[in-house]
């Protein structure tokens, strides 16, 4: 999700610290025009495109394959893409649903062994205060709900999944030196309002543009949890740009936590 938004904003400011990056994301054309751009503005040439759609575990895992055959270090893996419109995927499972969990489970499951091995490694999930309205339900998962709010409940849905992957993914690597963070980055003004009703986009985005924050200030938090020293201890906490905050209780039910975990796992094929 490195090509646009919060993402850019994210890839740029490690491109400037020398890091070398890799945008995942879905469209080439964009992918490349974000790389291109990140190379001209930081002069790090470090900077590439490798084609990653989160709605197709197809082409989660041919990512993967690519990456781990071509790339021998990884020591941020920062799961940030995400959607609000509503649909069904390839694989037959609800689109917020499986771009903003299931694809990033999957690729954090395949990326695991050499975040291990490069370890001290991170995983920063970008996750939302949307978790509250959240309503994950074991025997359902992936599917889309019903009602006239059905496609923001499932956005929510995949926002407490979000929060709850990060709290069981740092229960089961304790003592790897892999640790994993949920972010909530703010109301921050990107393209996932493309996705908005008709009706609320002459509320909506007028809103955006006054009151919520740009990419690059959304970006901070994210930035934070990938390279600020000495968050290890609070590994599987949820941070916003205050610092690490509670999350709604549904966020905090390890039960759910660990139902979601082995769900999730059954989904994708794992």
């Amino acid at each position: 999700g490195g090509s646009s938004g919060i993402g850019a904003a994210t890839a740029l400011e490690l491109a400037r610290c020398g890091a070398r990056v890799i945008l995942a994301t879905r469209s080439a054309r964009r992918g490349e025009a974000a790389a291109s751009r990140i190379r001209r503005e930081t002069g790090n040439n470090e900077v590439q495109f490798m084609h990653l759609d989160l709605a197709s575990l197809r082409s989660v895992r041919a990512f993967a394959s690519t990456f781990l055959r071509q790339e021998p270090q990884l020591h941020i893996l920062i799961n940030n893409a995400g959607v609000s419109a509503g649909g069904t995927t390839e694989d037959g499972f609800s689109l917020p649903f499986q771009v903003n969990h299931l694809g990033h489970f999957l690729l954090t499951q395949l990326l695991l062994e050499r975040l291990r091995s490069c370890a001290p490694s991170r995983v920063v999930i970008v996750a939302s205060s949307a978790h509250c309205a959240g309503r994950l339900r074991p025997e359902s998962l992936g599917q889309p709900p019903s009602g006239l709010f059905s496609t923001f409940q499932d956005y929510c849905d995949s926002k407490l999944a979000n929060v709850l992957h990060a709290r069981e993914l740092a229960t089961r690597e304790q003592g790897t030196q892999v640790t994993c963070y949920a972010v909530h980055p703010g109301f921050v003004n990107t393209s996932l309002f493309r996705h908005a009703p008709l009706w609320l986009k002459p509320l909506l985005l007028p809103l955006a543009w006054l009151l919520f924050l740009d990419a690059s200030e959304g970006a901070q938090v994210v930035l934070d949890c990938a390279t600020q020293d000495g968050l290890e201890p609070l590994s599987g906490r949820y941070f916003t740009d205050c610092g690490p905050r509670l999350p709604w209780p549904a966020g905090r039910d390890d039960r759910l936590a660990r139902a979601l975990w082995e769900g999730s796992e059954r989904l994708v094929g794992l």
